[in-house]
């Protein structure tokens, strides 16, 4: 299995080398590339990326979705995983995700572990163990085989938020999808610029609004008026 980690970026210097490093130090004697797909970064997050062996390209569409069907197109793996710069999967993730295909899964994604030490986001990350959509998100770490991701096609360029949920929904729909119970470490730091409250009554908004049919930009509006966080990454 070759694997390809496609990793959307905007401006994400600060943290991207700790990434890239932790992909590399759990990879070792395994297959794989990390493909960093930019948005337009006017920091240093190429440059690092770049130094550390990662295949580092310049996205001709801004956004996730754009930015990760880029990757595909530029990718040489049998399996993706589209991971979040601020996520880090469980060290054995590789593993796992081999193990899993072998047991005839094409798609799934990973529990989830703040690396906070709030009760609260404890226990958000422990609903995170039930193999329902509603519980699935993109900073998990999604991973498909390249036989489904041609059968289901890409995410949706014309969103700019909710586009993980809609390929989750789409893998549930047409793949044999695998919840590996094993955790990925994600960044709280939406929660540290924004009370758990707020983040939770904000992530309810934009679900329903999304359910009902409203429109990308007054779901991308309405993300930026509820919460302070990183609002020139839309």
């Amino acid at each position: 299995m070759i694997l390809s980690i496609i990793i959307p970026t905007y401006n994400e210097a600060l943290i991207i080398k700790n990434t890239i490093e932790y992909l590399h130090n759990n990879l070792l004697s395994k297959d794989y590339e990390i493909i960093v797909s930019d948005g337009g970064s006017t920091d240093e997050t190429l440059n690092i990326a770049k130094n550390l062996g990662a295949k580092v390209l310049l996205s001709p569409v801004k956004g996730r979705a754009g930015q990760m069907n880029y990757g595909v197109k530029n990718s040489i793996g049998s399996v993706f995983l589209f991971l979040h710069a601020d996520s880090l999967p469980t060290p054995s993730f590789y593993d796992a995700i081999q193990n899993a295909i072998q047991n005839n899964f094409n798609c799934g994604s990973f529990r989830t572990k703040f690396d906070s030490k709030s009760a609260l986001l404890k226990i958000n990350s422990f609903f995170t163990r039930f193999n329902y959509l509603f519980f699935r998100g993109g900073d998990q770490g999604i991973f498909v085989t390249q036989d489904l991701w041609n059968k289901i096609g890409t995410f949706k360029e014309e969103m700019f938020i909710m586009e993980d949920y809609d390929y989750i929904q789409r893998l549930w729909q047409s793949g044999n999808f695998k919840l590996i119970p094993k955790a990925t470490i994600i960044s709280a730091r939406k929660y540290h610029e924004n009370s758990w409250l707020t983040v939770q009554l904000a992530n309810l908004k934009i679900v329903r609004m999304y359910k009902n049919g409203a429109s990308q930009m007054d779901m991308v509006n309405k993300y930026k008026e509820l919460l302070s966080y990183r609002k020139n990454a839309f």
